[in-house]
């Protein structure tokens, strides 16, 4: 590979994937409260690459080409919206794809999997033992000597590379919005989300609030995580930030009747599609820190909207979420 392979998938990427559209939205909630909501429409990135995991991709795949390698390998769960996208994403650049599945071999027939599959990229499972060893620095080593041409990517893409699409984002939500932003909210699983959107504010003055909403329990770890990655980007200021780890509605995936219910109303009322993993918890989230007066009268939240809607057959496969 060389320089022209890189132009190459610069090109690709300018003709496959454009900003996505700031929708405001209107509900009788915010007119109570006086304030401004839109959402960043990341879901609408593309039919299958969207979302945060398309954002975290972007510039490891960039990396990796810029390096001469055209293999790249992950980690995931059986639903997870990080390997779907990286298995899109390798079909429609021209990448070869792997990734380390937590988990029996019998997963291969979920909506997830199986399409990943059908993308071409190629899953290996393993033991729930041998799956927690993915962030360690041996069995990685490992890993590498056993896939000598890949390019490896933390389970959920969360690296310093993922910061700068992150970063994009922000840079289209201000160029898109006619008015000034005070708070930006996201769903938040393994940090690399919010430590993106932190990072794209270089002055300590910023006026803008980062708020991540947890989606899984016992989440207070993921601070630490926040800052290890805007440390290791060497990012030394950026926007006021606040982890909220109390909506996790039982922990990760899991799917509640008010929640259920709320997605549901949600999506009739604003036309917007969410699932209960992420982005369901986090306008559920944003609803209540608005009824509790978190903000204030007259301030413009922005959403993102992080995609994952793929997750939603999954669920329904497994009759966690009704099927109209």
């Amino acid at each position: 590979m060389s320089e022209k392979s890189l132009k190459e998938l610069n090109l690709k990427l300018q003709t496959l994937i454009n900003p996505s559209p700031l929708q405001r939205i209107r509900h009788p909630l915010l007119e109570q409260h006086q304030v401004h909501l839109s959402v960043k429409r990341d879901d609408l990135l593309h039919g299958d690459i969207s979302g945060n995991k398309w954002r975290k991709l972007k510039f490891n795949l960039i990396e990796a080409r810029s390096s001469q390698i055209n293999h790249i390998l992950s980690f995931g769960g059986a639903y997870s919206n990080h390997i779907h996208a990286l298995a899109a994403a390798g079909f429609h650049l021209g990448f070869k794809t792997s990734a380390v599945i937590r988990g029996e071999a019998a997963y291969v027939s979920n909506p997830t999997l199986k399409q990943a599959a059908a993308w071409g990229m190629n899953l290996q499972f393993v033991t729930r033992k041998e799956y927690r060893q993915r962030n360690e620095s041996e069995y990685l080593h490992q890993l590498q000597k056993q896939y000598p041409d890949a390019f490896i990517v933390p389970e959920g893409g969360s690296n310093i590379f993922a910061l700068a699409g992150l970063a994009e984002a922000v840079q289209e939500i201000q160029e898109q919005s006619e008015t000034s932003v005070e708070h930006i909210i996201t769903a938040t699983g393994s940090g690399g989300t919010l430590a993106g959107l932190i990072s794209a504010f270089k002055d300590h003055k910023s006026t803008t609030r980062i708020t991540g909403i947890a989606v899984l329990k016992n989440a207070d770890y993921l601070n630490q995580s926040v800052h290890s990655l805007l440390q290791q980007a060497a990012v030394k200021s950026g926007a006021p930030w606040e982890l909220k780890t109390q909506f996790h509605h039982g922990g990760y995936a899991k799917v509640s009747e008010q929640l259920i219910s709320f997605c549901r109303q949600f999506s009739e009322q604003t036309s917007i599609p969410v699932e209960p993993v992420y982005t369901g918890k986090m306008f559920y989230a944003l609803f209540q820190l608005i009824k509790q007066g978190y903000f204030k009268k007259g301030e413009h939240i922005v959403a993102l909207h992080t995609g994952g809607l793929q997750g939603l057959n999954g669920l329904k496969q497994r009759g966690l979420y009704p099927q109209s």
